[in-house]
């Protein structure tokens, strides 16, 4: 697979609550490439940090990737920043 790269910022998974899974949308374009809506473990880069975390559909059709506390802390990020993502694999543990 080649690397997917995008630009997203992380936000809360429910906003209404301001605490809880923080997450961030992958773009309509990329969904298909990873094997549509639903839910795998993926592994990848944000910020140049290596990541294993989960994707899962986040209703309306779209897409989210799980940034876990750990994540954000290496890669120097905190909800409501935008981050470099690059997923590089798919499937794998």
């Amino acid at each position: 697979m080649e690397p997917i790269r995008f630009r997203s910022a992380i936000r809360y998974w429910n906003p209404e609550k301001q605490s809880g899974l923080a997450v961030a949308d992958i773009p309509s374009d990329h969904i298909g490439t990873l094997g549509g809506l639903k839910q795998q473990r993926v592994h990848g880069r944000i910020g140049g940090v290596e990541f294993t975390s989960n994707v899962m559909p986040a209703g309306g059709g779209r897409l989210a990737l799980s940034v876990s506390k750990a994540m954000q802390r290496d890669a120097g990020a905190a909800v409501g920043d935008p981050i470099e993502v690059e997923i590089t694999s798919v499937g794998r543990d």
